[in-house]
């Protein structure tokens, strides 16, 4: 069996020796064709990059595509039949996502529409205004021009009156235009803030999602490779996570996450900590100015702190516990190659056992 197809039907908690999951080439009469195993794959990584919306909510598609997913690591399934089933869920799903996402930003586009339609509108006052005083300006110079004493007075208390209460009205809507924008300016940081977390924070968890850490990884390259400072990424999912959603239900697995990402941000608290769900029940730790002895410590500190915890679920105790990978940044490894690492190590700690962690090799070194 190739190690990408083994591993993942590892994560979905299937017997390898079970006949239904042997690979293509493998002496068994029962096979996992490449075929199904990639489609297995994209499902896969689809589930861990949904949006949550109301048209289409997360569990109900998560549902969806764990029913896609047994069906194909099932060799008695139809595979045509199944496939005419995907494509048309995908391109359902994919017409409300996008629709969702369009209206989300249309949503935004309105609240600067609005924004920019009021400061048009002060700009034109002022620019009529303007050219009210500009013409009574004319008048006046006509009225000096004319060398008419009674003329004259006229048009200078008209003018100084008309100047000093456009003046005063302008001044009063200056004012008020003022404390308006500054409103509005409020309302539109608090819907920029609220995006910017809703597209950076996990809607479930409430840590930081799978963007988020793509972009934190990148930085804290940027930022070590100046200051040769030690940057630590651990990787750790939790174990037969599978049979608690297929035992508890999604709602039990839910509680799980929530309660397992509450351990962590319990221990990972420092400001140079940063913690993300990357999918499903999969996370990652960035330390950052953190020595390998240290982050094993604080790792076996995480490890007893979940495998001692529980969820009450429908009067159901649930117990959990994860697995870890350790990867400690190579000088001039790429953000991908030191995920890797970290990701080989967490599958050797599945490999071996489960509820612990794994110490990747350096980056310069080659595992035989």
């Amino acid at each position: 069996m190739k190690q990408w197809v083994a591993k993942l039907i590892e994560q979905f908690e299937v017997d390898r020796g079970a006949k239904s999951t042997r690979f293509s080439g493998q002496s068994d009469d029962a096979e996992l064709s490449e075929d199904r195993a990639t489609l297995l794959y994209i499902i896969d990584v689809y589930n861990k990059n949904l949006f949550d919306f109301e048209k289409q909510p997360v569990r109900k598609v998560r549902e969806i595509l764990d029913e896609f997913s047994k069906a194909l690591i099932n060799k008695n399934s139809n595979f045509d039949k199944l496939l005419f089933r995907v494509r048309q869920f995908f391109s359902t799903h994919r017409v409300d996502e996008h629709s969702y996402v369009q209206n989300t930003f249309n949503d935004f586009k309105n609240i600067i529409w609005d924004f920019a339609d009021q400061l048009s509108e002060d700009i034109r006052f002022e620019q009529i205004k303007d050219a009210e005083i500009q013409e009574n300006l004319i008048q006046l110079r006509e009225a000096v021009e004319a060398n008419s004493i009674e003329d004259l007075k006229v048009k200078s208390r008209e003018f100084i009156d008309y100047y000093v209460e456009q003046q005063t009205r302008r001044d009063e809507r200056r004012s008020k235009s003022l404390s308006l924008i500054k409103t509005n300016l409020n309302h539109v940081k608090e819907k920029l803030a609220v995006a910017n977390e809703r597209m950076l924070v996990d809607h479930l968890t409430g840590a930081f999602n799978r963007l988020a850490f793509d972009e934190r990884i990148s930085d804290l390259i940027r930022e070590a490779r100046p200051s040769n400072q030690s940057a630590i990424l651990i990787y750790f999912d939790l174990d037969h996570f599978k049979k608690v959603n297929d035992t508890f239900g999604h709602d039990g697995g839910d509680e799980v996450l929530k309660e397992c990402v509450k351990r962590v941000k319990k221990l990972f608290n420092r400001s140079t900590d940063f913690f993300a769900r990357i999918g499903g029940e999969e996370f990652a730790i960035l330390l950052n100015g953190s020595s390998v002895e240290e982050s094993i410590l604080r790792a076996e500190e995480l490890l007893a702190l979940v495998r001692g915890s529980s969820v009450v679920h429908k009067s159901f105790q649930i117990r959990f516990t994860v697995s870890m990978g350790i990867a400690e940044h190579s000088k001039n490894e790429s953000a991908e190659d030191w995920i890797k690492r970290a990701d080989s190590a967490l599958y050797q700690s599945k490999a071996s056992g489960r509820d612990r962690y794994t110490l990747a090799p350096p980056g310069h070194l080659r595992v035989a």
